[in-house]
């Protein structure tokens, strides 16, 4: 009679499987902010400062007027995307804040009409009536602010918004960015700036392009076209600006 296989200390004690746990590291809704800046910055930084010395380049190929071009940009570019994160996501939380002192006060004042308000919520969610009372009842006695703000704010009270993060994320993002076009046109020779500044640039695009892709999960091919074209088309349009009034003796 065949012997029967040997029994595994999982089969005999299931709690020995270990738990299948989904990695969280924080909500998709702040990746995509810390994404979306980054990204942006970094886009920019190249794209802007590429117009700018390659413009410059198509009047005159001093390298100081280059340098002096390049680094105004920098400077002007990253202080400028600085200021706007901080002002934009400040009143993002700004808006955060006030959401929240407006639920703290509606759940002060009308507890009840709070509990069945966040009730229906759940309900919207899939939940029979019963179930969702019950959930409610709970969520509203273990924290009733973090409930609300949660399931019909959408925002984690914990984790607000940091224009300071945003704005020093956008600032070295486009830094970084701009750096390479600055330093492309400015160190090989004079007859092979231009061709090493538009090959490294659209190079960095494409890998700006399917960093942002795969860190977002969409397909890359897309956002690295979007990139590859639209720093090809201010690199074009201010080349042959800068080469125009070049010309003209402006």
């Amino acid at each position: 009679m065949p012997s029967s296989p040997p029994v595994t200390e999982r089969e005999t004690h299931p709690e020995a499987e270990p738990p299948h746990r989904e990695a969280h590291e924080g909500t998709l809704g702040s990746r995509l902010n810390w994404l979306r800046a980054a990204v942006l910055g970094a886009n920019d930084g190249i794209v802007s400062t590429a117009g700018l010395v390659v413009g410059v380049a198509g009047a005159t190929d001093d390298r100081s007027a280059l340098l002096t071009a390049g680094l105004a940009g920098l400077l002007a570019g990253s202080l400028s995307m600085a200021a706007g994160e901080y002002v934009s996501v400040s009143t993002q939380r700004d808006s955060e804040k006030a959401a929240l002192a407006q639920e703290r006060r509606e759940l002060r004042e009308q507890p009840e009409a709070e509990l069945e308000e966040l009730t229906e919520l759940l309900e919207e969610r899939g939940l029979t009536r019963a179930v969702a009372r019950e959930a409610a009842v709970q969520l509203t006695e273990r924290d009733a602010l973090r409930a609300h703000a949660r399931v019909e704010l959408g925002i984690d009270p914990d984790d607000l918004t940091n224009p300071w993060h945003a704005a020093w994320a956008s600032f070295l993002a486009f830094t970084a960015g701009a750096l390479l076009p600055l330093l492309a046109i400015v160190l090989p020779p004079a007859d092979r700036r231009l061709p090493v500044t538009v090959v490294s640039v659209l190079l960095a695009l494409v890998c700006t392009g399917w960093s942002s892709a795969r860190l977002g999960a969409a397909a890359p091919r897309r956002a690295i076209l979007r990139n590859v074209c639209g720093g090809a088309l201010a690199m074009g349009v201010t080349y042959g600006v800068g080469a125009l009034l070049g010309a003209a003796g402006v």
